[in-house]
């Protein structure tokens, strides 16, 4: 099933810089493109990832910041940094308060995040932090932000609760939606080179246009991301008669 659906706010929960970049930036340039206000929450610093003679953690923490706010910038989101260190994430109740103080404060229509399930494939292990990071939004968005008596203090810094309309999971086990990131694309390798950190000398076009491509050719698009949705809340769209009818009322007053 291809979507066309476009949130009003999105919100974007990875455990690390260019974890977006890497699985779904294409989606959030067109979620920003046609009007979505698009917010990255990225829950480390990434600041274990190099071998880099002399490097430090906290420089590269810096570094890493800076590379995942304009690889943001590319695509019209904006970022928010937790600070957790790299490697040692876990789904801690401390972790589920802030991205619920989140969720309550940016009330997002839709959050996206990895499969907390996914460990590994023939070539593959998941990161330990992508799978927290998962569980974590995961146990953010349901039911914690949506109970007033839980973590009942953020009402004092006026946030109230918030039910999420839509979780869309990356690497999801069972696709059921593909957005269709062909006029992204571009936008989606400009992103992700901004991490030059982490790529070196390697151009990922290549490899990003032909991930992108065979997961596009599922559904008949050049280009596609691929997610597992589940829907909490389905929105539901104004039907054009109730459109006109509204109209002709307004009209007679």
């Amino acid at each position: 099933m291809s979507n066309t659906y476009i949130p009003e706010r999105a919100m974007f929960i990875y455990a690390h810089p260019d974890d977006i970049e890497f699985g779904v930036a294409g989606t959030a340039a067109v979620w920003a493109s046609h009007g979505s206000k698009v917010t990255y929450v990225v829950i480390t610093d990434g600041n274990v990832g190099s071998h880099e003679e002399g490097m430090t953690a906290e420089k590269l923490a810096e570094i890493r910041r800076a590379e995942q706010t304009a690889a943001a910038d590319v695509v019209g989101a904006t970022c928010i940094f937790l600070g957790y260190h790299d490697g040692m994430l876990q789904p801690t109740m401390a972790l589920r308060k802030d991205l619920v103080r989140l969720i309550r404060r940016h009330k997002p229509n839709v959050v996206v995040c990895g499969d907390p399930t996914f460990y590994y494939h023939d070539t593959y292990i998941n990161h330990p932090d992508h799978r927290a990071a998962a569980q974590a939004a995961f146990e953010a968005v349901f039911p914690a932000a949506e109970m007033r008596l839980l973590f009942p203090e953020l009402a004092e810094e006026g946030l109230t609760p918030h039910k999420t309309n839509y979780v869309y999971v990356s690497r999801g086990r069972e696709p059921n939606i593909y957005v269709d990131i062909t006029e992204t694309i571009d936008l989606k390798i400009k992103a992700l080179r901004q991490h030059v950190s982490q790529l070196g000398d390697w151009d990922p076009e290549e490899r990003v246009r032909e991930w992108t491509a065979e997961t596009g050719s599922k559904v008949g698009f050049k280009y596609a991301e691929s997610f597992q949705r589940i829907v909490l809340k389905e929105i539901e769209e104004e039907k054009p008669e109730e459109a006109m009818e509204e109209e002709g009322e307004t009209a007679k007053e």
